[in-house]
């Protein structure tokens, strides 16, 4: 009999799509990394699981302790589905930016859920970053999680995602595109795709409003480039441990209003109901193309990270997408 011995086991081994009408003018092979296959629909799942793998492992997590996480909502999910499991409390902190979906999904699955403002400085005693930690220091035996900072991230993606790409494409993967918020799948991946093959190029995929493409071509830490922005999922306006950026080849922008187009045309164009990072990286990836140019030989792996259920208030809501002026016809 072939089967998981828990919800925990059908984590990873995603399945590779070909992308079809929105890459047809390009000359190369798009395929997309399709992570909604993941339990908890999302890339999060990977390394939500191997963080706490971790931490057991070394003492940080103890039974009956308490899970305690700043998260946009996927990564919560995933760190639920393990806390169920292995019988943790999870408390999640959230911007209020984040879908209501996300926040519903994560109390659906027994999580605490916190919600923070989102237009204040990630020092600010009300930021999520400090909301979380702040309540890791007060409830005993709890455990901070730090997605941002914890190497356990980079580590799941360089164990399972980087393998699964190449192994799929034969290893004739030539680039790798994915949106970067903590950066743990673009470096963990990365590192893993070029220790198979230096010459393979990561782009990563920035928001107006976060600090990596600056950062990245200049080494500057640059405040003016901070600020608030709709998109979800990717961007920062701090420089999480997790991302390293010698590994990634070049950062490219993409607006909010066309993260929010193209997540609608992935869903009415190829079928994909994926979230609003999907959109914006599979604009990102046109962008790269009129940038540098893909070629007939090239194998461009993009990476889609969650599903379009936990935005169907926002981006899949025409009401909404009207009041922000980005409803086209």
């Amino acid at each position: 009999m072939d089967y998981a011995e828990n919800i925990l086991g059908t984590i990873g081994n995603t399945p590779m799509v070909k992308m079809n009408k929105l890459v047809e003018d390009l000359p190369c092979l798009v395929l997309a990394k399709y992570e909604t296959f993941n339990p908890g629909n999302s890339v999060k799942d990977r390394m939500g699981l191997m963080m706490i793998e971790d931490a057991e492992a070394d003492g940080r997590l103890k039974p009956g302790g308490t899970i305690i996480e700043g998260t946009s909502g996927n990564t919560g999910m995933g760190l639920a589905l393990a806390a169920i499991i292995k019988g943790y409390k999870l408390i999640c902190v959230l911007s209020d930016k984040q879908s209501k979906e996300k926040m519903d999904i994560l109390r659906a699955v027994g999580a605490e859920v916190h919600v923070c403002p989102t237009d204040v400085a990630p020092d600010d005693p009300q930021s999520y970053y400090s909301t979380s930690k702040r309540l890791s220091e007060e409830i005993p035996n709890s455990w901070y999680v730090n997605q941002y900072d914890n190497p356990s991230n980079c580590k799941a993606h360089y164990m399972s995602t980087g393998p699964e790409i190449w192994e799929q494409t034969d290893g004739k993967v030539t680039h790798f595109v994915v949106g970067v918020g903590t950066g743990g799948t673009i470096s963990g991946v990365g590192t893993y795709l070029k220790g198979k093959n230096p010459n393979i190029k990561i782009w990563g995929i920035d928001t107006y409003g976060s600090v990596f493409k600056k950062y990245h071509e200049t080494g500057e830490f640059d405040e003016k480039e901070i600020y608030a922005y709709v998109t979800e999922g990717i961007g920062e306006d701090i420089l999480p441990l997790n991302v390293r950026f010698e590994v990634i080849d070049g950062f490219t922008k993409v607006t909010d209003k066309d993260a929010a187009i193209y997540t609608r045309r992935l869903a009415k164009e190829e079928g994909m109901f994926l979230g609003n990072s999907a959109g914006a990286a599979i604009k990102g990836l046109l962008q790269i193309h009129e940038e540098v140019g893909f070629t007939k030989d090239d194998v461009v792996v993009i990476l889609y990270h969650d599903h379009g259920s936990r935005y169907v208030g926002k981006f899949f809501n025409d009401e909404w997408m009207a009041q922000k002026g980005w409803l086209e016809e």
